[in-house]
C-alpha cells in the first residue's frame, strides 16, 4: 500500500510551497534594496541639507552684521559725536542685537546699553564716595554726578516706553534729557582749576551711547 505522504499530489504542493518560498524570499531581497536605496540617498542627502544650513546661517548672520554696520554709520553721519566703531563694538557686545534684522530694532537694544552704562558710572560713583580723604569740591561734585545719572537711567526708560509706543516726540524728549547728564557732571569739576576730572572716559562713553538711540530714532520715524 502506497504512503499517503508519498501521493503523487507531494510534487505539487512541494513545487507551490518552494515557489512561495522562492517569491518571500524576492520580496524580501526587494524591500531589502529599496531600504537601501533609501538609506543611501539620505546618507547622500544630508551633506546637501548640511550645505543648505550652513548658507543660510551666514546669510542670517551676514544680514544681522550688516544691520548694525550700516545704521552705525549712518549714524556718525548724522552725528559727529558718534564714532562707528564704537557704535558698532558696543552693539555686538550685547546678545540681543545678534537677532536684530531692521535698525527699528536696534533701538531698543541701545536704550539698554545707555541705560546699564548710567548704572555703572553710579557704581563707580559710590566707590569714589567711600574715600573719606576726598575733598569736599570733589565730593560735592560727585554727588552732583550721581543725582545726574539717576535721572538719566530714568529718562533713558521712559524715553524707551514712549519708544515702544511709537511715541517718538517724548522718547527723543526724554532721552536728550538723559544726554545732559555727562556734560553737566563734567562741567561742575572744571569750575574748579587744577582738578583732575575722575569721570572723564565715562562721561564721553555715555555721551556717545545716549546719541546712538536718538539717532537711530530719527532714522526710524
Amino acid at each position: 500500500m502506497r504512503n499517503p505522504r508519498y501521493s503523487q499530489k507531494q510534487p505539487f504542493h512541494f513545487l507551490i510551497k518552494a515557489s512561495f518560498q522562492a517569491f518571500l524570499f524576492i520580496k524580501f531581497s526587494e524591500e531589502t534594496n529599496y531600504q537601501y536605496n533609501i538609506k543611501s540617498k539620505m546618507k547622500n542627502s544630508f551633506p546637501l541639507v548640511y550645505s543648505f544650513l550652513a548658507f543660510f546661517f551666514l546669510l542670517l548672520v551676514s544680514v544681522r552684521s550688516n544691520v548694525i554696520q550700516d545704521s552705525c554709520d549712518k549714524a556718525a553721519k548724522a552725528d559727529p559725536n558718534i564714532n562707528i566703531d564704537f557704535c558698532v563694538a558696543s552693539l555686538e557686545q550685547n546678545p540681543k542685537s545678534k537677532t536684530a534684522t531692521r535698525t527699528e530694532e536696534l533701538v531698543p537694544i541701545s536704550i539698554e546699553i545707555a541705560t546699564s552704562h548710567a548704572t555703572s558710572i553710579s557704581c563707580i560713583i559710590s566707590k569714589l564716595l567711600e574715600n573719606k580723604n576726598l575733598e569736599k569740591f570733589t565730593r560735592s561734585c560727585l554727588e552732583a554726578c550721581s543725582e545726574l545719572y539717576t535721572e538719566a537711567g530714568s529718562d533713558l526708560q521712559s524715553g524707551g516706553q514712549a519708544f515702544e509706543s511709537k511715541d517718538y516726540g517724548t522718547a527723543n524728549v526724554d532721552i536728550s534729557a538723559a544726554l545732559d547728564a555727562p556734560e553737566t557732571c563734567e562741567d561742575g569739576f572744571k569750575e574748579k582749576k587744577g582738578l583732575v576730572l575722575p569721570l572723564t572716559k565715562e562721561n564721553n562713553h555715555f555721551f556717545q551711547l545716549t546719541a546712538i538711540p536718538l539717532a537711530f530714532i530719527t532714522m526710524v520715524q
